[in-house]
């Protein structure tokens, strides 16, 4: 079983910085990616982010060149560095880990959600 614990989010003006963190704990050996998800109140959920073992990321269009995601494998902990937030990137946010098996993805662990407000 894999436990992934997020945090990080909170209440940041339009323009502002937040970092999200995640930590993934228990059989994590298989685990092929990690990444954050977004659903935005109205909306369905969206991958915002994501970064595989092997060091390949992809982002969503609307937080390429604003949003960095990394990992630290020593701590078994990826993160979200969003910078120039917008009220757009309001939502709750999830972390997400997969594994990949014969040519395809499946879901691994979701966390808990931390909640990411832009507004002034």
């Amino acid at each position: 079983q894999v436990h992934l614990v997020e945090s990080g989010g909170g209440l940041v003006q339009p323009g502002g910085s937040l970092r999200l963190s995640c930590v993934a704990s228990g059989t994590i050996s298989d685990i092929a990616a990690m990444g954050f998800y977004r659903q935005a109140p109205g909306k369905e959920r969206e991958l915002v982010a994501a970064i595989t073992t092997d060091g390949r990321i992809n982002y969503i269009d609307s937080v390429r060149g604003r949003f960095t995601i990394s990992a630290e494998y020593a701590k078994n902990t990826i993160y979200l560095q969003m910078n120039n937030l917008s009220s757009d990137d309001t939502g709750v946010y999830t972390c997400h880990a997969a594994t990949f098996k014969e040519g395809h993805w499946y879901d691994r662990a979701w966390g808990q959600g931390t909640q990411v407000t832009v507004s002034s």
